[in-house]
């Protein structure tokens, strides 16, 4: 069997922590994992700048609450999911992505959860795994599953790279001439044609 592995921010929804840059006028919070490949310093950088703001998860999701996916992605979901089994693999948090998961009609999510004190600070983050996209290709892998993936940002690269296809989404001019090699798109047709094709 075939599964659908995909990215969810910058994929099916915008970038939450873009979001709420634009929302609390913090532009050093728009660095996402397009500009860092290091996903552990990332967050370390974006827990020291929310908490020198005193800025907390109540603050976060009140600007959650009002992102709605992009433009066709739920209209791309479904169609996927008419064919073969999808599965989200983010390195998002569970606090953070279960309104998204909402609207885009409670599509299976692997993903992170946040150490949150009684205070609403976030003080630290629960990595499911040690590389969680590509380590769960590989368990996929290892219980028969063939996987295609597609993504925008380095930490999607090992799980596209990893399965039977691979594809770039809506990804950055650096990444794609980095990688030649991997078919990239723009629009939601496209990529889905792409994946039926390979299915």
């Amino acid at each position: 069997m075939k599964l659908i592995c995909l990215d969810l921010e910058g994929v099916l929804v915008p970038e939450i922590w873009i979001a709420f840059a634009e929302a609390t006028n913090i532009p050093e919070l728009k660095r996402t994992t397009r500009d860092e490949p290091d996903y552990n310093k990332l967050m370390a950088f974006r827990l020291s700048i929310l908490k020198e703001h005193g800025l907390g998860l109540k603050e976060i999701q009140n600007v959650i609450a009002g992102i709605d996916p992009l433009p066709g992605a739920k209209e791309f979901l479904d169609a996927l999911r008419e064919k073969t089994q999808v599965l989200i693999l983010s390195d998002t948090f569970e606090q953070f992505a279960m309104p998204l998961m909402k609207k885009l009609g409670w599509p299976t999510l692997f993903c992170n959860s946040l150490e949150v004190a009684e205070n609403g600070e976030i003080t630290g983050v629960h990595m499911r795994c040690e590389k969680s996209k590509l380590s769960t290709v590989k368990a996929l892998q290892s219980v028969g599953f063939t996987t295609i993936a597609a993504g925008d940002s380095y930490n999607d690269l090992a799980m596209i790279e990893a399965g039977e296809k691979g594809f770039l989404f809506r990804s950055t001019e650096q990444i794609r001439k980095d990688h030649p090699e991997l078919p990239a798109f723009e629009e939601y047709d496209d990529l889905l044609n792409a994946i039926l094709s390979a299915l």
